[in-house]
């Protein structure tokens, strides 16, 4: 136990005092090189509500050689957010001298915002352990990206040290993470101008060979005379197989890349795939009045569409629906696209097994789409009110929407 001496001296004999003072100074380095020695369990100090104690239990020096070795912060702070100790680490984040860190506030290193979402997981981590991420202010001005791990501590008296802290610094992790978005990003393009070419390359030349297949196949029918009946209604189911295939082709060409998109618009390219889609499902598609006053971004158009793709492909593998409901609308400065299914639904916290596991990758690739537009994906599902996605994307200008 850490303490200082009660000398008594008189205030009327400036010699005294200054004694006083001298005494008081050398009991507190003394007691400041014992708990760096981490000779110290406990100390004594004075507050506002009168002497309090604060037990330093795991300060010896195996606990401090760990802490100090750590490659992240570690912090203790009372009930009122004042830090009771903190390691070299944590001070080197924020290029403060430790003893200037220790015994002050740590909400002076947090952002307005950040103290209040701190203030918040205070509460909530005297029940259970929390963590969030902030921006860190150093000394310099600097700021640093960190998640922030808050769990309770073993309290044994009236020591006021409630929580440990662990701050970690995200700077590399928040430049991986946007290389892989970049990369990503660069994919998707590179999938959408190979779809481009896939496209092309089946509208101008594989449908114009099978057209002339077609046209050759029905000129056979028309040659063969009525006594030869077989032939000829061979070469009609011959010729009727052909046209199929070529309907087949140009719906696979759109669906790679829809040339309406860019003449006609979204809510049109909506339209006519959810027609195609009723047609060959059976599944019906109510399609609410799209308000919007004028074209989206050609970025934006195609993300939505895409998104709307994969909704649809997930509806008739997986949903068990009988009806969509989509709805197409602007709100204040976001396009918003709303794809509601009556279908059996499913637990979006449940494992996943190999069904699930292919409408996540599905679910995964939407959410990649919106974000590389700056938009968010949000995807609530139960059993009894079937599935429902929301896509939000930020509109460029006032005049886009």
């Amino acid at each position: 136990m850490a303490t200082t001496r009660n000398r008594r001296t008189s205030r009327s004999a400036p010699n005294g005092e200054l004694a006083d003072l001298r005494a008081r100074l050398v009991d507190a380095e003394t007691a400041l090189g014992a708990i760096r020695a981490g000779d110290v369990d406990a100390l004594v100090v004075q507050g506002k509500h009168g002497a309090r104690v604060f037990t330093l239990e795991g300060a010896d020096q195996p606990y401090r050689v760990l802490m100090e070795t750590m490659n992240e912060g570690a912090l203790t702070l009372t009930s009122d957010k004042q830090i009771l100790y903190a390691n070299r680490r944590f001070a080197g984040m924020v290029h403060y001298p430790l003893e200037q860190v220790i015994g002050g506030s740590f909400r002076r290193f947090l952002s307005h915002d950040d103290r209040g979402t701190l203030k918040q997981l205070l509460r909530q981590a005297k029940k259970s352990g929390a963590k969030f991420q902030a921006q860190l202010h150093a000394r310099d001005g600097s700021q640093m990206p960190v998640q922030i791990s808050v769990r309770p501590l073993a309290v044994r008296g009236d020591d006021g040290a409630t929580v440990g802290m662990v701050v970690t610094d995200m700077t590399e992790s928040r430049r991986t993470e946007e290389a892989l978005q970049g990369l990503s990003h660069r994919l998707v393009q590179a999938q959408e101008a190979e779809r481009g070419r896939v496209a092309l390359e089946l509208h101008d030349h594989i449908t114009q060979l099978l057209c002339g297949v077609v046209l050759r196949s029905q000129a056979l029918v028309n040659t063969l005379s009525t006594h030869d009946g077989p032939s000829q209604r061979e070469a009609g189911k011959l010729s009727e197989m052909l046209g199929n295939t070529v309907e087949e082709v140009e719906r696979i060409s759109r669906h790679l890349r829809p040339s309406a998109l860019d003449h006609l618009g979204l809510a049109a390219v909506l339209r006519s795939t959810g027609k195609e889609f009723t047609d060959r499902t059976g599944i019906a598609i109510k399609l609410g009045p799209v308000r919007l006053q004028a074209r989206l971004p050609a970025d934006t158009e195609l993300t939505l569409y895409r998104i709307f793709q994969e909704a649809l492909s997930n509806v008739e593998r997986h949903a068990h629906a009988h009806q969509l409901t989509v709805l197409l609308r602007r709100e204040g400065t976001s396009v918003v696209l709303s794809i509601h299914d009556d279908g059996i639904g499913f637990d979006t916290g449940q494992r996943p097994n190999a069904k699930r596991r292919k409408r996540g990758l599905g679910l995964l690739s939407m959410r990649e789409r919106a974000r590389h537009v700056g938009g968010t994906l949000d995807v609530t599902s139960t059993r009894s009110t079937g599935t429902r996605i929301v896509v939000r994307v930020p509109l460029p200008g006032r005049n886009n929407a």
